[in-house]
């Protein structure tokens, strides 16, 4: 299938200052949608029957990565047949809301020797314990980066001209944005997140929705975000099909990229986190909206600010780590203790389910 599959790459959710910050629940309402929630156990293959389901896709297919461990899924997301598979538990914990008529669980517990998880109690209730603990001091050193971050943000903010920024919006939607019928369409999405192996971004996701790539340069973020802001209620209004990936440390209140995969356009943040570089992407200096004199007063501070945040986000992917190696361990349990044979008689008939697949 890879030949006539385009596949996207993003995350749905990632650690936050404010802990586990995720948009399953807003994909599972879209409208139209057929979503399959998966619920089991870690390491009972929901990742791998995720892999395997993509693997069967055609069109245009999202992979949904865990910002806990990369290399796993955390859902897929299918285009053309309007349908997704999600896992369901923590913690990004989803509930049908219109069971079978609307969302469809795909459960695996049954796949579980019951009596061997139980004489395992103890270790397995520690281990899910530990994992949380990591992950909660995780969070707290990204506050402590977040904040200093948004402070940086704020003082770039006091020296830029906001009107002259959403003027240069709205005449850049003028150019590139042409009107259609019909309401304008959104996906909330993290292109971007901070992860075990450090901040990683999924720049050939841009690669594939877009050959005409804006990219704002701007290390504090204030211009970009209100450039982004105005550009994507352009979008909305002008009834155009637009993807805002919105920024993993700030993720209600600033946007770091849009995509508008109608257009073959991509508009984006590039700075020392996730700098991005294309073939012949046209650049935008955002220092050109703020006041350089300002800005060179309150330099000193934000270098003190952006270096310590920088430590302070190299020890969340630390802490990020060591709760990965804990979820390895406790994924030993769950493995020793699942039949997967009956795991791939569930895939097979998902498969069908979802009509990626016809029933022999």
């Amino acid at each position: 299938m890879e030949c006539n599959t385009r596949y996207l790459d993003f995350f749905l959710g990632a650690l936050s200052p404010a802990g586990f910050h995720g948009y399953f629940a807003q994909l599972t309402a879209q409208p139209g949608l057929t979503p399959f929630l998966i619920k089991a156990g870690p390491g009972c293959g929901k990742s791998t029957m995720m892999k395997k389901l993509a693997a069967l896709g055609s069109g245009t297919v999202e992979r949904i990565h865990c910002s806990s461990d990369p290399a796993s899924l955390d859902g897929a997301v299918f285009w053309e047949q309007n349908t997704a598979i999600l896992d369901a538990t923590a913690p990004h914990t989803l509930e049908p809301a219109c069971p079978v008529a609307v969302e469809q669980v795909v459960s695996l517990y049954h796949t579980l020797d019951r009596a061997r998880m139980q004489a395992n109690a103890g270790e397995v209730r520690a281990l899910f314990g530990r994992c949380a603990c990591l992950q909660g001091r995780a969070a707290r050193y990204l506050a402590a980066a977040g904040a200093l971050l948004l402070e940086n943000r704020r003082l770039a903010a006091g020296v830029a001209d906001e009107g002259k920024a959403r003027r240069y919006a709205a005449r850049l939607a003028e150019r590139r944005m042409p009107r259609q019928e019909g309401p304008g369409r959104e996906s909330v999405r993290l292109l971007s997140a901070v992860t075990p192996d450090g901040i990683l971004a999924y720049r050939n996701t841009v690669e594939a929705l877009a050959d005409d790539v804006i990219v704002l340069r701007d290390e504090y973020g204030a211009v970009s975000r209100v450039i982004l802001e105005e550009l994507r209620r352009q979008a909305l209004e002008r009834g155009l099909f637009v993807i805002t990936c919105r920024c993993p440390l700030a993720p209600e209140d600033k946007i770091d990229h849009l995509l508008l995969p109608e257009l073959g356009l991509a508009v984006l943040t590039s700075n020392s986190w996730h700098p991005m570089e294309f073939c012949g992407q046209h650049n935008m200096r955002c220092s050109r909206f703020a006041d350089p004199e300002g800005l060179r007063a309150r330099r000193q501070r934000m270098r003190f600010n952006q270096k310590a945040a920088a430590e302070l986000l190299a020890q969340t992917s630390a802490l990020q780590r060591e709760a990965r190696c804990a979820h390895n361990e406790l994924e030993t349990y769950y493995k020793s203790a699942a039949d997967f044979t009956r795991v791939d008689a569930v895939m097979a008939e998902t498969a069908c389910s979802m009509g990626l697949v016809t029933k022999p």
